[in-house]
């Protein structure tokens, strides 16, 4: 059974839209790990992304995925087999995100800009 919103959502300009599809904490940082990697499957993700908890993980992967952000693909063996990766339309997301970092360490302030490790999974 699909889930369905009780209120669908209203969206006053594009910009709400797509921070929508990859904005928050989790959906940009999940978009930029599978983006350094071709195919993962969740164990490794889960581990890549560090402090996530597996209800997150799964409700970002399913929003995604519902997105058409990312691919699932589901082997039937044993013991189960899931891996995820981008699609298109996910990979077209990339520059607008590393533009999006060249922007964060051009606008911090020098002390807030140490703490601000390097991406792992692009230039910046």
């Amino acid at each position: 059974m699909k889930y369905e919103p009780k209120i669908e959502k209203e969206f006053l300009c594009p910009l709400e839209y797509g921070l929508d599809i990859f904005g928050g904490k989790w959906k940009s940082r999940i978009i930029c790990v599978l983006s350094a990697n071709d195919v993962m499957r969740y164990g490794e993700l889960r581990k890549e992304l560090g402090n996530i908890a597996d209800a997150v993980l799964a409700s970002m992967l399913k929003q995604l995925l519902a997105n058409n952000m990312i691919n699932r693909i589901q082997y039937n063996e044993i013991p189960p087999k899931v891996e995820y990766s981008l699609t298109e339309k996910g990979r077209s997301i990339l520059p607008i995100l590393q533009s999006i970092c060249v922007w964060s360490r051009e606008n911090t302030t020098e002390e807030l800009s140490r703490k601000l490790p390097p991406c792992m999974n692009c230039d910046q």
